[in-house]
């Protein structure tokens, strides 16, 4: 077992992990870091999921880093084509050499005489140990070991073949085969556009509708900016138009969800086949933004709609049998091939244990601080996305702050930051404020926030954008000093 010692530390080499490393390099050029990265690669989300049209479910401006100009024409980008992005940026960066690859960290322990954590991680059986005086998870929320599968009935018997969309195999063919997704999130209304050209027909069972509105896949106002001005300033300004386009939607449908929904349903009647029953396939029962809304470039789920390629079918799974499915309707789905792309399995830390002074913490008795750290937690920040707008905004912003607040820690001479230890009082309110089911399954095993400020998380770049650029760093913040060092006897 081999111990080293880093300024930071950052755990996962995915969007957020590289764009960390930018931010601290630049705000705190003289700061050591290491990146353990428990894959073999670079990418981290966009390694990870290999299903058929894997694609971003934001736009490329504000999912790519503002210090690294998007020049492909693409908006809405494929899997590979993030990856390769950065795994670009990583190497013109030169943050590559600082990755350990292979590393899956298990443990983080915090001792306050020390002021340092101390990480295991596990490699290929064995154990490797850092300390570093401040750890950074850029880990995402979700499990990469397992998605979430409900316990269907009679699943045994079904003859087929049942695929998870997080572990696609790459030798699965479909070809001329009857596909079956169920779900009705991002992935599931990715899926069926993208297998319904090799399929005999592909159905997507949901058990209740999702909005779900066409955006172009190839943004012609960005192609324009980028023809005329000079790459970088083109960049930003796409990046902030389209920023604030989704912030602005998002506002609006808070405040007029009634009209938001006639909108998004109008849009949707234009686009489907004659006769395909909106208010029950397109329909939700939840307000626009209570969950996420789908994108579909260039319409294409409603474009093998049209074509009879594919159909949307609602109802709640009796039972599987050998042949297929059966609903509580008694209708029948024959398949071949099963796809439960039924959603993610959310936790913590990137289900790191995490101690400080020998006791070991319960993610959900802490209180988020300005959406990154925690309650009596020192020197660890979070990076956690938007729920309403591209990762990479929030991100970024969370970025620059902790870059900051090391770099404040070394020129004030002080040894550690802990958000105050009692947290917020009052209200007690969910770390994410959607109703989706992936996210309620585990409310009661994340963090929580609370209701005022520093203690919330809000979904507004626009103003999360002003308030991280002059953000108090001693706000409802306590520190350690660094002793006095005894004066040298002469």
């Amino acid at each position: 077992m081999s111990t080293d010692h880093v300024d930071v530390l950052i755990v996962g080499a995915g969007l957020s992990g590289i764009g960390a490393a930018h931010r601290l390099r630049e705000i705190s050029p003289t700061s050591t870091f290491t990146i353990l990265e428990a894959r073999d690669r670079v990418g981290g989300t966009w390694d990870l999921f290999r299903y058929p049209g894997i694609r971003s479910d934001s736009d490329m401006y504000t999912l790519s880093y503002p210090f690294r100009p998007w020049t492909n024409r693409n908006s809405i980008a494929d899997g590979a084509e993030i990856r390769q992005y950065i795994e670009d940026t990583a190497e013109a960066d030169g943050v590559v050499p600082h990755i350990r690859f292979g590393h899956r960290v298990s443990r983080v322990s915090w001792s306050s005489d020390d002021a340092r954590w101390t990480v295991t991680a596990t490699t290929a059986g064995d154990e490797t140990t850092v300390t570093a005086s401040f750890v950074y998870f850029c880990s995402g929320y979700y499990s990469y070991d397992t998605g979430y599968t409900p316990e269907f009935p009679g699943l045994e018997s079904f003859d087929g073949t049942v695929v998870h969309p997080q572990f696609w195999p790459e030798d699965l063919d479909v070809s001329g085969k009857r596909v079956v997704v169920i779900g009705s999130g991002a992935t599931a209304v990715t899926l069926l556009p993208s297998l319904a050209d090799q399929t005999a027909h592909v159905t997507m069972l949901q058990r209740s509708p999702t909005f779900i509105t066409s955006l172009p896949q190839v943004d012609p106002l960005a192609g324009v900016t980028q023809k005329l001005l000079p790459a970088g300033l083109a960049h930003r300004l796409n990046r902030f138009r389209n920023a604030s386009i989704a912030v602005g939607f998002y506002e609006f449908c808070q405040r007029f969800p009634r009209l938001a929904r006639r909108i998004l349903l109008t849009r949707a009647r234009r686009a489907v086949p004659e006769g395909f029953d909106v208010d029950t396939h397109l329909n939700p029962s939840y307000d626009p933004w209570d969950q996420r809304l789908c994108v579909v470039p260039n319409g294409d789920l409603f474009r093998v709609l049209r074509r009879g390629q594919a159909d949307i079918v609602t109802g709640h799974i009796a039972g599987f049998t050998p042949d297929g499915i059966e609903l509580t309707d008694g209708r029948r789905l024959e398949a071949d091939v099963v796809v439960t792309a039924t959603g993610l399995q959310l936790v913590n830390f990137g289900t790191a244990e995490v101690e400080v002074d020998g006791q070991v913490l319960d993610a959900h008795d802490l209180y988020t601080y300005k959406g990154l750290m925690f309650s009596g937690v020192p020197n660890l920040a979070w990076c956690v996305g938007y729920t309403n707008a591209s990762w990479t905004l929030r991100a970024d912003l969370t970025s620059q702050y902790v870059a900051r607040f090391v770099e404040h820690l070394r020129a004030t001479g002080r040894r550690f930051g802990a958000p105050h230890p009692d947290g917020p009082g009052g209200e007690e309110r969910p770390l994410l404020d959607l109703t989706s089911g992936y996210v309620q399954r585990v409310a009661q095993q994340m963090p929580q926030q609370g209701s005022t400020r520093p203690w919330t998380i809000r979904q507004n770049w626009w103003l999360d954008s002003i308030d991280h650029r002059r953000t108090d760093l001693d706000e409802a913040m306590i520190w350690d000093v660094a002793p006095a060092k005894a004066p040298t006897a002469v």
